[in-house]
This record gives structure tokens, sequence and C-alpha cells, in this order.
């Protein structure tokens, strides 16, 4: 039996214009992403990842073409059911853990929570049960500027599927760490991957995190080659 799509996109165009230039990062991108699927995607920079990691995560409008999220359009609905979807159904990953310095983990790991109008002590114990499940139970007082940085961005794994989303977004997860901790960051998200069935899509330059993935697409000058 085929898994649900989770997050698609057809024909998916970027162009950004800046007076008399004009650049077309996306050229026409197919992709689909099903429930519980693991897909990297390579490139050389400038191949247009990033571009569309933020276009499927509903943080930039594409020039034309359509982002279909659980069964949502997102051209065709408003900014605050977009952000009320964003919130369920999308976690996101990013190179540098973007974690508040002036929260603690609990506090950091809690605010997805938070935003979808959960009550603290609710929001918190689920924190709390996820911390502990990447190995930081013992850090949830701390703030970010006294964790490791292998620390931080597994608190910002946890941060990303506190909601239990349907699908995490990551954007170069393991560029800022050394071999050991980069390894820790692949085993862990793939065994919450299987625990939980979120699927994962990641823009990675590490063929070794790619090479642990369901499928490895390749992206060259705007379009999935």
């Amino acid at each position: 039996m085929s898994k649900a799509v989770i997050l698609q996109c057809q024909q998916l165009t970027k162009r950004y214009d800046q007076g008399d230039l004009n650049v077309e990062v996306l050229k026409g991108v197919d992709l689909t992403i099903h429930a519980g699927q693991r897909v990297a995607i390579m490139g050389a920079s400038g191949s247009g990842k990033s571009t569309l990691l933020h276009l499927l995560g509903g943080l930039e409008k594409p020039t034309s073409g359509s982002v279909i999220l659980d069964g949502y359009h997102l051209n065709k609905i408003g900014s605050s059911r977009l952000s009320r979807l964003r919130n369920q159904s999308l976690g996101f990953i990013y190179q540098f853990h973007h974690l508040l310095g002036e929260f603690t983990m609990l506090e950091n790991v809690a605010m997805p929570l938070l935003i979808g109008k959960q009550p603290i002590k609710q929001a918190q114990q689920q924190a709390m049960e996820l911390l502990k499940r990447v190995g930081l139970g013992h850090r949830i007082e701390h703030k970010p500027g006294e964790l490791s940085g292998g620390e931080r961005q597994r608190a910002a794994v946890a941060r990303a599927l506190i909601n239990k989303p349907k699908c995490v977004l990551a954007d170069e997860p393991t560029g800022n760490l050394d071999s050991k901790t980069a390894d820790q960051i692949y085993r862990l998200m793939l065994e919450l991957n299987q625990e939980l069935q979120v699927s994962f899509l990641v823009v990675t330059h590490d063929p070794d995190l790619a090479g642990r993935m369901d499928h490895v697409l390749h992206m060259e000058d705007g379009l999935i080659v």
C-alpha cells in the first residue's frame, strides 16, 4: 500500500527581479514526499536547494507553480491559516540552531507548542520528555550559550519534532559540526524518523548523511536532474 503524500510541489518556479537584474532560481521543480520518507537534496551552491526548501516550508511565495502540504495548497490559504498549518505539520532544522539565547532549553523546545496555544505545563512536560529522548535531560535549565555545538543541534532537532510534524525540513543540519557529532545527529534523526514516522527532507553537501536517506535527488541550475 502506498503511503500518504505529505508534501508536494508542481512546476515550482522562483524568480527574483531587482532593477535590470532578473534571476531565475527555480525553473519548474516537481517533488513528492510521502509519509515516513527520507529524502536528501544535493547540489552545488546556488543550484536552488535552499530556495526550494523555503518555498516548500511556506517561508516564501513561488513565482508560479504550487506547493501542497497535507492536502492544502499553500498559495490558496490566508497567512494566519498558513502559520497554523506550518506550526502543526512542519518542523525546521537549520545549519545554525537558531535557539533563543535568553531562554532555557526547556523553554526553547516548548516554544512551538506555546505558539500553538498549548497550556504551559503540558508544553513543558512534552519538551522535557523529548529533551530526555535526545540525551539532554540534564540540560533543561541551561541556556544555549552553556551547551556545546552538538548539544545545541540536538535541542534544535527536539524543537523541530515537538509538534509531531508530518515532515521536517532540514537545511545543512550537520554543516556546522565535526564528523563525530554529525554522526550522532544522523543517528538521532534516523531513530526519530522510524519511531515517529515523520518524513525528512534534507538539503546537504554531506554524502554520508545523504547516503542514509531513502532517496538522493540532485539539483542543478534550478532543476532536479
